[in-house]
């Protein structure tokens, strides 16, 4: 062990260290959503902190063939606002099962050397104005924080291949998902400039 090291700390170390390599790759690849970017890239740039999985939000069509989350499978998804033309094509594409049209909120899980730290994260998760977040996992050297946003939709739309709702209600339904998205993502911007004081 390092001079100075406390006991448990080159076991976080190398954690971070193992998914630093695996945000480069995938930022690479271009599979980190870009309203994520600056925010993970500075979190993976901390003494102290790292992310091991993130979303931005988004809009999507999913395709549910039964009970379970394996039955389920993306359809369409955006992580942006979205046209009605885009929304209306993706229904209009045959599915084999039911199509439900969603908006998730952002998600973000975050590994902290210690509880300070962690205590940390959670002052700036408030001072930004996210609402729902805590510890998932609590270990000797290793804490791991979950935040999520709020704004959620979710309603089915096609059935047997049959549309259930008619345009009018889609244009409405889609103008309150942008609306969701847009938020999300301002407090995305919001929870950037707090964690751009992590060290």
């Amino acid at each position: 062990m390092e001079k100075g090291k406390k006991p448990g700390q080159d076991r976080f170390d190398m954690i971070k260290a193992r998914h630093g390599k695996t945000y480069e790759t995938a930022l690479k690849q271009g599979k980190v959503d870009e309203q994520m970017q600056g925010l993970c890239t500075h979190i993976a740039s901390t003494r102290g902190y790292f992310t091991s999985s993130c979303c931005s939000g988004r809009i999507l069509l999913l395709e549910r063939r039964g009970e379970r989350k394996l039955d389920a499978s993306f359809h369409r998804k955006w992580h942006r606002k979205t046209s009605l033309e885009e929304l209306l094509k993706g229904i209009q594409e045959s599915v084999a099962g039911e199509l439900w049209m969603k908006v998730d909120p952002f998600i973000l899980h975050i590994g902290c050397r210690d509880l300070g730290g962690a205590n940390k994260i959670l002052t700036a998760m408030k001072k930004a104005g996210v609402k729902r977040g805590g510890i998932v996992l609590a270990e000797k050297n290793k804490f791991l924080i979950e935040l999520q946003g709020t704004g959620r939709m979710e309603f089915m739309v096609k059935k047997s291949g049959k549309t259930l709702v008619s345009d009018t209600y889609l244009k409405e339904a889609l103008a309150t998902a942008n609306t969701l998205l847009e938020k999300n993502y301002s407090r995305l911007e919001k929870l950037g400039k707090e964690f751009s004081k992590l060290e």
